[in-house]
Parts: structure tokens; C-alpha cells; sequence
């Protein structure tokens, strides 16, 4: 490339500013030490601005302009200097009050709710979580322009000469770093001089508090970067010295130790290896200690010549994961001897034996030739195997500076015995081997999920995404049925995924022509057999409810068909109860997840089914986010989706409505069964049941406003809804609690739909109430300790789901302009995560007090180490929390960089994000979680 001096000074196309303190401010002699800590934190705020400045204009602007291209590659100065214009943006205004306060200073002036607003907001938080997150890469990617094209390096060298402190990039990269714990230092000089009754004071508190927990939050990532990185590339570079080794590097796996030994053999001698010992893996290799050429990594920021010996060679002779190696030692050591020891004293006594057959055999008259032929063979072979006893006994008779190590493999169990150089080279890595073991058994724990499969769906049109899901809680035959409905805007789909015996796609259906954004699975009426079939012993079958509203975690368990059912009915209040006898087993869960890409070129998206021994999760990934334009509001119901059957009547109606309500029907639905007649529902009929109000049904809402209804997967099938109701605004979510169906719109309404003892739901028979506004709808709704808590803008609503009235009102976190967008119960508490937040919340149920924060970015950052800077950057920007899902004591947590981590819900200690090694290419859309069914076969074929 060419030199700056053989085409346009770059840094004449921006040159660094020369900048001048325009906020100089002079205070009267006698000025007390809070001005004087004020005035410092004035002067290092503007030399940190003009830093930032100068990274900006002295380097980023230049290297951005079309005609120096050639000096660098634009994605490496994107990578450079990623998030130095929103840093600087923010520390201009933050400087700019600092100015206004000195400039009207006075005794009782303040400046800590200046630092309080400053560093309470979640933005700050990001951009240098982000920053921290990027330094490793922005340093490699400076490496990799300097070695690409000398041009740059002269015009870094040029560049620093111009810029006012003569500061190289370097130098001002590390600016950020270095800022935040500077303010910790002089909000602490600050409140050293500020008497406790000065009404700045509570204001430093505060500040200080936020400031060191952004502090902590920034070094924690740093250290954390860091030793990711190194790790990462340490592992690199290792499996480019070990011949004929692949896909050493993995997400969470780390370098221990190499250990130069002696492996002891029975047959052959003693041969050189060498042992590389992993987080969770043992790999040995020949060992030649000679100097060679070998391969290098091209990623030299970090080398593994600190940590092995570079100069031998290596060659694989077996990896063994670490659950699969044990050291063999103490009564398994003396058992093995002892062993060995008995079968050499049998090997004697054969030989013995077989003399004495010889000695025999030549008393023999008869020719025996092949008689001695056979005895010769045997002893030569009992000579040999008793050689290896003896050589292996002689071998173990010197423990202290040996080891012996088995195995186990699918044709038995096999051991190694290997010589340290000494006792404590021996000592000492049995100690980090043992500490590993713990570790990696600790953290695979019976939590640890299980990857089963990932599920193909395929593809009926160009651009389709998954939204949300939801398994089925009908009946028997549909039981284990999991919805997956996915669009692309303008074809809803739902996909039915079946899990009977082994996870498989049933069907595919168009069902709307919007966008899904919701679905919900509702249990019908509760019901009650007054009759008991006789047990052994004199026993009867007890009898539990079904549909309760923890139902939603898995499907309905399936009746038992053997006794005539006997119906006992019971009123209570305007609802009608149906119970039934279902079998009383435990039941597993099992969690998916799920994925897709708007890449044509890719394949088609799939799901990936996650278990945990005995429960699976499913997760995927949101789509648009964009609110559709509004609708009136209309109630319809139909039985086909298409087309309108003679005789329909279309039902019109208001929100505020509820049954008591004039209709033109007098307050009752008019809805097609499914046997094709229509039914009327009213208090009068309550004797002669609907024998469909005990059916469950799914509700799936669209972005044109609209709900359809479905009884079963048979309707789906042949595309007949129950029921279709059309709103003014796109459906948010759904979402059934104590034998109601809450829905939340687009406009910021609430509607609570309800239904008549003992029929259907009426969509005539509803409530509506505002609670958020078409700016700023309810988002998320989740049943929590009996009541509804609602998620609306970064507030949290508690509504009485009886009275509908507001119990309490709780904020989450301090940026309005955040909604909530995921929130799910977990015993007394609830997590909730904010939109584009990388932070998941715990609050208490009742108290409503913040119990925990865990942050996502660091365990995401460690599970994108192997993957390349361009991605990992790419993913770093916009990481957030895209699904949460609680199951079995574990809560998921879905992201948009496809990672889905792990966390303890019942863990004591403070919570640790896991993440699984599964993830997918895009966001993580949706999770949920099915009942595993009786036979379900875990260890079905794989693809």
C-alpha cells in the first residue's frame, strides 16, 4: 500500500482539534476544599473529553474518509473505535453541567444529583459494559491493521505528533478504562469535606453507591474479557502444536496444566508423552523434545509458550473426557496388585501343570507329535502373559512418582500406567486433575439439561419466523402437542409438534393472514365424577382437578376412560365446576427452544429440544416488533377461517361490555359447535351442559387484532376455529388466571373475557379496563401468588384478578423508555428483564422488593470466545434478553445472540448464569415447556 506522503494527508482531512478550555473558571482565594475537589473534577473531566475528543476527530473521523480506505479496513475501524461516539456524547453533557455548577457556585450548591442522574442510567451502563467488552478486540484489530499495511502504522505515528498531549491510541484507548474508577476517588474526596447536614450529602451517598456498582460491573467484565481471550487463544494456539489434533476449542473449556511423563508399558518399554489437562478433557501425546518448525497461530496477543513447552513436538495419541478417567490409587491400587499378583501365582501353577502333562505325554507309546506340539504352544503362551504380569507388578511396586490411570470404553476398561520426574510433579497434578473432576461434577449437576434434538420446520414461504409457542392441554390424543406458530408478516403459520414417543412435526398450517404475536392454551371447566371404581384392598381412585390454572405448564392429564363418568355438579357464584379423576403419577417436563434466521441461503430454521433428565424446555426468537395500524372493534364468530358458511351471524359489540350488558342477542353468544349447530348460553340452560365447556382451547392473537379460537388440533387441522373475535388493536399477549382470559392490546387495553356456568367462552361476556396507553401497552402478563402482574412501559401493575383493581405499582429499573418484555414467576419471586436489557431482575411476590440482578453479558461473552471478532462484536452490540422461562427449579434465559443460559432458582449462594453448550445462529424467540408423556423414550434415534 502507499505511503500518506504518496496521496492525501489523511490528517488533513480532519485534523485533531486544538482544544482550548473554554470552562475555566477562578475562584477567590480562601475557596474551601469542596470547590477545590469540584474544580479537579471540572479539569479531568474536560482533559477525559478531549481525549475522546481526539480519538475522534485526530483518528476515527481521518481513517473513516472514502480516499484513506487503503490505510485500514473500515470493519477493523469499526471495530477500533466502537462506542467512542456515544461515550462521547454522553461525558459532553455531563461536562457541560459540571461547567454550569462551578459557574454558579455557592455554599449549599450541589452536584451529587448531577453524578446521581449521570450514573443511574442503564445507557451509561451499556455503553461501557460494551466498550470493556470490545477493548480485547479493538487492541487485536489495531494489531492486525499495523501488521496489514505500514501506511497505517505512519499514520498513527503521525497522528500522535499532531494531537495536543502528544498521546499515542493506545494511550487514549485506555481512557475509558481508567475514567470510572477516578470518579469513585472524588465523589470520596467530596464527601470528606461535605458535613452530613449539607443538602449535598445524601446525594454523594447515592452517588457513590451507583458509581462503585457501575465500577464493579465494568471490572468485572474487564478481568473477565480478559482472561476469556487469553484462555480462548491459549487453547488456540495449543491445538495448532499437537498434530492430527481438532476441535479442541469449546466454549467453557480452559488450559490447566502439561505434564511431561513416562508411560510405563508391559510390553515395549517405557515411551516419552505428554499430558495437556483441560477443564474437561485429558489429552495425551508422543513427545519428541527436539526443536522443529511448527504451526503457528496467527493470533499472537496471547501465546501458549508462557504455559507449555513449545520448543518438542507433539502428536495426539488419545483425548479421554474427564468424567471417563479415573486415578486409580489407595484400596484400588492395593485391589489391582493384589490382582495381579493372584494371577501370576495361576500362570505358575499352570506351568507347573503343563510339566507334568509333558512328562506324561513321553510315557506315551502311541505317536503324540501333535499332543506336543499343542503343550509347547500353551507354555510359550503362558510365558508371555506371565511376562507381563511380572513387568507389571515390577512397575507398580514404585508408587511414589507413578500413576495409573482407567478407563472406560464401550469394550471394557483399560489402564495406563505413567512415571512423574518426581514425587511432587506427581502430586501435584493428581491434586489439579481431582479439583477439575469436582468442578466439572458440580457444575453438571442433576440440573444439567440434556440436549435431545433440534427439530427442522420447514419452510412454506421466504422471510417466515418463529413468535411464540405453546403445548397443548386438551384431550388424550392431543395432550402431548406443542404449538409453534411462526409468520412472515403476512401469513400466520402453526406448526404441531408432537412429542408421544420421540419429538416430530405433525403438520403445518396457515391459519391467518397476519402476524401471531400470542398463544395461550386454556383450560376448560373443571369436572367431577361422583362414582369411584373399586381399587385392591378396598381402595378408591381419589379425584383431583383438572384445568387449574398451574396447568399451563404442561398438558392435561389424560381421563381415564374404564369407569361410566357420573357428573356431580356444584355452583360457585356464576361459575359452574367439573372435576375428574386423572391418574395421580408424577409427570415430566420437558423445555424447548427455538430459532430462526431471515437468511435465505440458510437452512430451514429449527427448534431445539432441551432436557434436563427428565423435563425438556423449547425456545426461540421474536419477531417485528412494530404495532400494526388499528381496527374497530368487532366480535365475530365463525367456523371457518376463510370463508363465512350460510347462516352465520355476525355479533357486534363494545369492550366495556360485560354479560349483563344489552346485545342484540340479550347478552348471549350466538357460536357454532362443533357439530355444526349453534348454541345459546345463559344461567337458565345450566342443567343442560355444553359438553364442549369442559373441552380446553388455544387462543392465538395477530397483529391485525384478531383471536382465534381453537378446541383441538383436529379443528386446526381442517381449519375450523370456534370462535373468532376481532379488537380495535394488535394482541399483545394472553393469558388465563382464575377461570378468566386476560388479554392486553395494542391501544394499552385490558380486556377479561368470562364464561357462563357450564358453557363456552362468550365473547360477548367481557370487561375492559385501561391501563397503559397506544404508546406504551401492557407488554407482558404473568400470574404471580394469585394475582396478575402486568408489565407496562418499566412499570410493573398488580392487579386483583377478581376486582380488577390495582394492588401495587412497581418500577423496574430507572429508564422509561424500556417495557418489559419478559417476566416469569419462580416461587416468591418473579424475573423480569427489560426491553434491549442485558440485565434479568428478582423480585419478591409479596414485598416487591429487588432480591437479585445477574447480568448475562459476561457467561454470553465466554460462550462466543472461540467464535470470530467480527461475530462476537456484531452479537456484543445489541445483546438483550429475548425469553425467560422457569422449569424445574432452573430458570432459562433466552438471548439474542442465541445463547441460552441456565440459573438455579433454588440455589442459596448467589446466582451463576450457565451457559449451554446448544445454542442457536439467531435470536432466541420463544421458550416453553411440555409434560414428557408416559413411554416417552429419551434415547429415541438421533439424527
Amino acid at each position: 500500500p502507499a505511503s500518506p506522503a504518496a496521496g492525501p494527508d489523511p490528517r488533513h482531512a480532519a485534523p485533531p482539534p486544538r482544544v482550548t478550555p473554554k470552562h475555566s473558571c477562578v475562584f477567590p482565594p480562601g475557596q474551601d476544599m469542596r470547590k477545590h475537589v469540584i474544580m479537579t473534577l471540572l479539569d479531568t473531566e474536560q482533559s477525559y473529553v478531549e481525549s475522546l475528543r481526539t480519538l475522534m476527530q485526530g483518528y476515527m473521523k481521518p481513517l473513516k474518509q472514502p480516499e484513506n480506505s487503503l490505510l485500514c479496513d473500515p470493519s477493523l475501524v469499526d471495530e477500533i473505535f466502537d462506542q467512542i461516539p456515544e461515550l462521547l456524547e454522553h461525558h459532553e453533557q455531563f461536562l457541560e453541567q459540571i461547567h454550569d455548577c462551578v459557574q454558579n457556585w455557592h455554599e449549599k450548591q450541589k452536584v451529587g444529583d448531577l453524578l446521581v442522574q449521570s450514573f443511574s442510567k442503564d445507557v451509561l451502563v451499556n455503553i461501557y459494559s460494551a466498550y470493556i467488552d470490545n477493548f480485547l478486540n479493538a487492541k487485536d484489530a489495531v494489531r492486525i491493521a499495523k501488521e496489514a499495511r505500514p501506511a497505517f502504522m505512519k499514520f498513527l505515528e503521525q497522528s500522535m505528533r499532531e494531537n495536543k498531549e502528544k498521546q499515542a491510541l493506545s494511550d487514549l484507548m485506555i481512557k475509558p478504562v481508567q475514567r470510572i474508577p477516578r470518579y469513585e476517588l472524588l465523589v470520596k474526596d467530596l464527601l470528606k469535606h461535605t458535613p452530613e447536614d449539607h443538602p449535598d450529602h445524601p446525594f454523594l451517598i447515592d452517588a457513590q453507591r451507583n458509581i462503585k456498582q457501575v465500577a464493579e460491573r465494568i471490572n468485572k467484565g474487564m478481568k473477565s474479557a480478559e482472561e476469556v481471550e487469553r484462555n480462548a487463544r491459549i487453547v488456540q494456539e495449543i491445538e495448532s502444536h499437537i498434530e492430527g489434533m481438532e476441535d479442541l476449542q469449546a466454549p467453557l473449556r480452559r488450559f490447566l496444566r502439561q505434564e511431561m511423563v513416562v508411560e510405563v508399558k508391559a510390553v515395549g518399554g517405557k515411551k516419552d508423552r505428554s499430558f495437556f489437562l483441560f477443564t474437561d478433557l485429558l489429552v495425551c501425546t508422543t513427545l519428541k523434545r527436539k526443536s522443529g518448525s511448527l504451526r503457528r497461530s496467527s493470533m499472537s496477543l496471547y501465546t501458549a509458550a508462557s504455559v507449555i513447552d513449545t520448543a518438542s513436538k507433539y502428536k495426539l495419541l488419545w483425548k479421554l473426557p474427564l468424567e471417563d478417567v479415573d486415578i486409580v490409587k489407595g484400596a484400588s491400587q492395593a485391589t489391582n496388585r493384589e490382582s495381579i499378583q493372584k494371577s501370576i501365582s495361576r500362570l505358575d501353577e499352570d506351568l507347573n501343570t503343563l510339566g507334568q502333562v509333558s512328562k506324561l505325554s513321553e510315557t506315551l507309546s502311541f505317536p503324540h507329535q501333535g499332543l506336543d506340539d499343542v503343550i509347547k504352544d500353551l507354555m510359550a503362551a503362558i510365558h508371555r502373559e506371565l511376562s507381563e504380569k511380572q513387568s507389571l507388578s515390577f512397575s507398580m511396586a514404585f508408587p511414589p512418582n507413578k500413576v495409573e490411570l482407567s478407563t472406560t470404553k464401550a469394550d471394557g476398561t483399560e489402564s495406563f500406567i505413567f512415571e512423574f520426574p518426581n514425587p511432587d510433579a506427581r502430586l501435584g497434578f493428581e491434586q489439579a486433575f481431582e479439583d477439575a473432576k469436582k468442578k466439572l461434577a458440580s457444575s453438571k449437576n442433576c440440573l444439567d439439561p440434556e440436549f435431545l434434538k433440534a427439530i427442522p420446520i420447514m419452510k412454506t414461504r421466504s422471510g417466515m419466523q418463529f413468535s411464540c409457542a405453546s403445548p397443548s392441554h386438551g384431550s388424550p390424543e392431543s395432550s402431548h402437542e406443542v404449538w409453534v406458530c411462526n409468520s412472515d408478516g403476512y401469513v400466520g403459520q402453526v406448526c404441531l409438534l408432537s412429542i408421544r414417543k420421540e419429538p416430530t412435526v405433525e403438520a403445518c398450517i396457515a391459519v391467518c393472514s397476519a402476524r401471531i404475536l400470542c398463544i395461550a392454551s386454556v383450560p376448560g371447566l373443571k369436572r367431577t365424577y361422583s362414582c369411584f371404581s373399586p381399587l385392591p384392598g378396598g381402595g378408591r381412585e381419589r379425584s383431583e382437578p383438572l384445568g387449574s390454572p398451574s396447568a399451563e405448564l404442561g398438558p392435561a392429564q389424560p381421563e381415564d376412560a374404564a369407569p361410566q363418568p357420573c357428573l356431580h355438579i356444584s355452583i360457585s357464584g356464576s361459575s359452574l365446576e367439573l372435576s375428574e379423576p386423572v391418574d395421580g403419577g408424577n409427570r415430566e417436563l420437558v423445555p424447548f427452544d427455538s430459532d430462526d434466521t431471515d437468511d435465505e441461503s440458510s437452512p430451514s430454521p429449527s427448534g431445539t429440544l432441551q432436557s434436563q433428565a427428565s423435563h425438556s424446555t423449547i425456545s426461540s426468537s421474536f419477531g417485528n416488533e412494530e404495532i400494526p395500524s388499528c381496527k374497530e372493534a368487532t366480535v365475530e364468530t365463525t367456523s371457518s377461517e376463510e370463508e363465512q358458511e350460510p347462516g352465520f351471524m355476525p355479533i357486534t359489540g363494545t369492550y366495556g361490555q360485560n354479560r349483563h350488558g344489552e346485545s342484540p342477542t340479550d347478552g348471549r353468544a350466538l357460536r357454532r359447535s362443533s357439530r355444526g349447530s349453534f348454541t345459546r348460553g345463559s344461567l337458565e340452560d345450566l342443567l343442560s351442559l355444553d359438553p364442549e365447556a369442559h373441552q380446553s382451547s388455544m387462543w392465538l392473537g395477530t397483529e391485525d387484532g384478531c383471536i382465534h379460537v381453537y378446541q383441538s388440533s383436529d379443528n386446526i387441522r381442517n381449519r375450523k376455529n370456534s370462535m373468532k373475535m376481532q379488537h380495535a388493536a394488535a394482541v399483545m399477549c394472553i393469558l388465563y388466571l382464575d377461570n378468566q382470559v386476560f388479554v392486553s392490546l395494542a391501544n394499552g387495553e385490558l380486556v377479561v373475557y368470562q364464561r357462563e356456568a357450564g358453557h363456552f367462552w362468550d365473547p360477548q361476556n367481557s370487561k375492559s379496563l385501561s391501563l397503559g396507553s397506544p404508546g406504551s401497552p401492557i407488554t407482558k402478563m404473568v400470574a404471580v401468588a394469585g394475582k396478575l402482574w402486568c408489565g407496562c412501559q418499566n412499570r410493573v401493575i398488580v392487579l386483583n384478578t377478581a376486582t380488577l383493581a390495582q394492588e401495587h405499582t412497581l418500577q423496574v429499573g430507572q429508564d422509561g423508555g424500556r417495557s418489559v418484555t419478559c417476566m416469569v414467576s419462580a416461587g416468591t419471586g418473579v424475573w423480569v428483564a427489560l426491553q434491549g436489557s442485558a440485565q434479568v431482575r428478582l423480585y419478591h411476590a409479596t414485598t416487591y422488593e429487588q432480591l437479585a440482578e445477574a447480568d448475562i453479558t459476561p457467561p454470553v461473552h465466554k460462550m462466543l470466545a472461540g467464535s470470530d471478532a467480527i461475530i462476537r462484536q456484531h452479537k456484543a452490540a445489541c445483546l438483550r434478553i429475548t425469553a425467560l422461562l422457569v422449569c424445574k427449579d432452573l430458570l432459562w434465559i433466552g438471548t439474542s445472540a442465541g445463547v441460552v443460559l441456565t440459573l438455579s432458582v433454588s440455589a442459596k449462594a448467589a446466582p451463576t448464569l450457565v451457559g449451554l453448550s446448544q445454542g442457536h445462529t439467531g435470536h432466541v424467540r420463544f421458550l416453553t415447556a411440555i409434560e414428557l408423556p408416559d413411554g416417552f423414550d429419551v434415547l429415541f434415534p438421533l439424527p
